[in-house]
């Protein structure tokens, strides 16, 4: 099956009522998390052991990210394109193994800025920040296609009550500690709107012990207007000293 960007933005253009969107939200959560690795890299002092250090666990875990997330698009995304529009998927499966393999040669190029000094790894520094940022150009890139030909793909095949079970289906496979991982870049760089609608489902569904977590982790990362909007679109506890809150 060959996809028509074009033919597919306008179809998800004349869609009478808003669908479920299964990209929007993990998409914004990478974004956000290449963006912070890569400008990382982009300011790091390649004489500053700590900050080398720092850098490239922050580089590691986008890496990690990355690869978890190509897993499961593979599994249950392209899995659900496959089954009623065969080769639908094809050409962004073939460009997920290309990020595969630039994911080994960062890893790779990790390795070399730790085992280099001086002015090695000045150099080995600044070959790591230009091969992340074409990384992070095409991921931009890949995730558009995915949220506009692929989601059109999805919209004209499957109901939102199916693409809601492949969607948990997926969720219930990520391991604890890799869903707050996630959870942890979701939730700050969603809109106000998007971001209640996550946390106020997971408020009635989740155990009270695993959401209160969940609010801990993510609370550092939001402004305080942002802090405010969403603990009174959840009825949340006020916080003592913080104004506005009422």
């Amino acid at each position: 099956m060959k996809i028509d960007p074009e033919e597919m933005t306008e179809l998800m253009a004349a869609q009478a009522t808003p669908r479920l969107d299964i990209y929007v939200g993990i998409h914004k959560a990478l974004r956000a998390c290449m963006s912070d690795a890569l400008l990382s890299a982009g300011r790091m002092d390649p004489d500053d052991e700590n900050d080398v250090a720092q850098v490239s666990q922050r580089v590691l875990a986008l890496l990690d990210f990355c690869t978890a997330h190509l897993q499961q698009e593979n599994q249950f995304i392209h899995t659900a394109i496959e089954a009623r529009a065969p080769g639908g998927s094809a050409a962004v499966t073939h460009e997920h193994q290309e990020h595969e393999q630039t994911i080994t040669e960062l890893r790779e190029m990790v390795a070399e800025l730790n085992g280099r000094s001086g002015t090695a790894r000045a150099s080995a520094a600044l070959d790591l920040y230009r091969r992340l940022a074409l990384f992070v150009a095409h991921n931009f890139q890949h995730m558009h296609t995915e949220e506009t030909a692929l989601t059109a793909v999805l919209w004209s095949r499957y109901t939102d009550a199916e693409l809601e079970s492949i969607h948990q289906a997926l969720v219930s496979s990520i391991p604890p500690d890799e869903l707050m991982r996630e959870v942890r870049w979701i939730v700050p760089f969603m809109n106000p709107a998007e971001r209640t609608a996550m946390l106020s489902d997971m408020q009635d569904h989740a155990p009270a012990p695993a959401f209160a977590a969940v609010i801990d982790m993510v609370r550092p990362h939001l402004k305080d207007p942002e802090w405010l909007k969403l603990a009174r679109s959840l009825a949340l506890p006020p916080v003592p000293g913080l104004v506005g809150y009422q």
